[in-house]
C-alpha cells in the first residue's frame, strides 16, 4: 500500500498509515480473534478433565509406593502426605492430597488388591455419569 508523506511547515517530512490501512489491520485482527475464540471455546472442560485424570494417576502411584513400604493401603489419602503412625512410612508420598480441578476432594476405596480413586467430575456430584475414575 502507498504511504502518505506529510510535510511539516519547517520542511521535515514523516510518513504514516492511511485510515483505510488502519481499518484493514483492525478488521484482520478482529477476524483472527474470532477464529481463536471459536477454536478454543469449550476446551476448558476437557482440560479440567485431563488435569483431574493426571492427578488421579499421581495419587494411584503414591498409593502403590505406600503399599510397597507399609504392606497395606492407607486408611485415608491424608496418610500419603503425613505419617499416620506406620512404622515403615517413607513419605511424604505426596506434598498435599490433591482435589480435582473443581475443588472437590477425591474419593478413595480399596477393592481387593487394587484401589479405586474417583472424582465427582464437572457436576460435583459423586455417583453420576460424569465421574472420573482411575
Amino acid at each position: 500500500m502507498k504511504r502518505e508523506e506529510i510535510v511539516e511547515s519547517d520542511g521535515s517530512a514523516w510518513s504514516g498509515f492511511t485510515l483505510i490501512e488502519v481499518l484493514l489491520v483492525v478488521a484482520i485482527l478482529g477476524i483472527l480473534a474470532s477464529v481463536v475464540v471459536v477454536n478454543f471455546a469449550g476446551k476448558g472442560k476437557g482440560a479440567r478433565i485431563s488435569t483431574t485424570r493426571t492427578s488421579i494417576k499421581a495419587v494411584e502411584t503414591a498409593l502403590g509406593l505406600y503399599e510397597v513400604d507399609i504392606g497395606r493401603f492407607p486408611s485415608s489419602l491424608d496418610s500419603l502426605a503425613k505419617n499416620d503412625g506406620s512404622a515403615n512410612w517413607n513419605g511424604p508420598y505426596l506434598k498435599t492430597v490433591p482435589a480435582d480441578t473443581w475443588g472437590t476432594p477425591l474419593s478413595y476405596t480399596v477393592e481387593g488388591n487394587s484401589v479405586k480413586i474417583v472424582s465427582a467430575g464437572p457436576d460435583l456430584a459423586m455417583g453420576s455419569a460424569d465421574d472420573i475414575t482411575n
